[in-house]
């Protein structure tokens, strides 16, 4: 639950699903499949081009990367 608060504060902020529940965030954004690839310097992650939530993961993605670091 407290991984779905940060993720909800921080990644979700200015995205339509801002204020979605647990339920449907896991559903949407953790349920998914994709290729993983790990070589010694770079973990390669290759999701499918027929993802319906593409758009809104690379968003969240960019949303993560520029919060920094979590302060527990």
């Amino acid at each position: 639950y407290c991984l779905m608060v940060v993720l909800r504060q921080r990644g979700l902020r200015g995205t339509r699903m801002a204020k979605a529940q647990c339920t449907t965030i896991r559903l949407r954004l953790f349920k998914i499949g994709a290729h993983i690839r790990v070589t010694v310097r770079k973990v390669w992650v290759a999701f499918s081009h027929s993802y319906p939530y593409q758009h809104l993961f690379a968003q969240i993605w960019n949303n993560l990367t520029r919060a920094g670091p979590v302060q527990l």
